[in-house]
């Protein structure tokens, strides 16, 4: 019997899934994602940073916040071409999707056609297109989806009470504002929130509500565990539990059955053995290459290397150029058999 698409989950619902026993959780999440999703492919990534720094924005959580002195180096939008150079490059280590992030409250009218001189340059490489660039106007949504974004990534950080102890310059319903205009215009939805910020179990299970309570589930869910970054109000915030994370993992995959659930910042910090873990709990999204726009992440081959360890291989998108990837995992199967290869971070 197939998981049902549900719309109408209570919180005690959701926490009753947080509950559960840890095995028994991780089954059912299992189970789930083997009615939608081929379990042994993992959609892939790249994320550029395309304008660093001086956010007017006080996410508490952020070293782009120019509120903050992180030691972030503050550029303005790039250029287009050297854009489109790095998307080549990304395409070339194996990535079918191409996602752009500014560190802007909102994108000015002023930005627009340079945003869609990228989009249409990324997209003629044969890679989906993602864009995060802040709150978005219905009419600024409909343009970029013109312009074939595929998707647009906003996320709603934590749940509706405890958000107001991470933001103040925004509210959670300019949030949801955004998504409904991403919707609207025909675009495809990438949201989902941070854990590890101090929250309480309730706070993940409300974030998880809210996005699963959409009208439509968004087709991308990221699931982040915090960077603590030096200079930002989080930074001397406890580890947060490993077993939590992967839980929040797997309770995402079963009440968005559908929806790519994407194992996203905070990877530098999870073993080997922990992403498989995540894997197996339902994630089959990443991001991959040596940052996430300002934050390390694990190098593209490290990647490609558990991949091959764990029999997975990149998932091929319809409509979108996969040789290139299945070339890389090749490669990577190649390298992990004459070399033995050790993941560079301790739980």
């Amino acid at each position: 019997m197939q998981a049902e698409i549900r719309h109408d989950w209570t919180t005690e619902e959701i926490q009753a899934l947080f509950d559960l026993p840890f095995n028994d959780l991780l089954f059912k999440a299992q189970s789930v994602h083997r009615q939608h999703f081929n379990p042994n492919e993992v959609q892939v990534s790249t994320l550029l940073s395309i304008k660093t720094g001086a956010c007017p924005e006080d996410c508490k959580y952020c070293p782009q916040s120019a509120r903050y002195d992180t030691g972030l180096h503050k550029e303005k939008l790039m250029e287009v071409q050297k854009v489109l150079e790095t998307a080549k490059l990304a395409k070339q280590n194996g990535s079918t999707r191409f996602c752009m992030g500014a560190a802007w409250r909102n994108p000015k009218d002023r930005d627009i056609p340079y945003i869609v001189e990228m989009i249409k340059g990324v997209r003629e490489m044969g890679m989906e297109t993602c864009m995060t660039l802040g709150m978005l106007t219905r009419e600024q949504a409909i343009t970029l989806q013109q312009a074939g974004l595929d998707y647009y990534n906003h996320n709603l950080d934590t749940s509706q009470e405890f958000y107001g102890d991470i933001i103040t310059t925004r509210t959670f319903q300019d949030r949801l504002d955004t998504l409904e205009n991403v919707r609207a215009s025909g675009m495809k939805v990438c949201s989902g929130g941070i854990v590890g910020m101090g929250e309480e179990s309730k706070d993940r299970a409300g974030l998880l509500k809210s996005l699963a309570n959409l009208e439509q589930h968004p087709d991308s869910v990221p699931i982040n565990m915090l960077v603590r970054v030096e200079g930002t109000p989080f930074a001397d915030l406890e580890d947060f539990d490993h077993f939590e994370f992967v839980r929040t993992i797997a309770v995402a995959r079963i009440l968005m059955p559908k929806s790519h659930v994407r194992l996203s910042a905070g990877r530098t910090e999870m073993n080997e053995q922990m992403q498989a873990m995540c894997f197996f709990a339902g994630a089959n999204s990443i991001f991959y290459g040596e940052k996430l726009l300002t934050t390390e992440n694990p190098e593209a081959n490290t990647d490609m290397q558990l991949f091959a360890k764990l029999g997975i291989q990149p998932e091929k998108r319809q409509g979108y150029s996969d040789e290139v990837t299945e070339q890389a995992i090749s490669e990577a199967v190649a390298e992990s058999q004459q070399t033995p290869q050790f993941y560079n971070a301790a739980v």
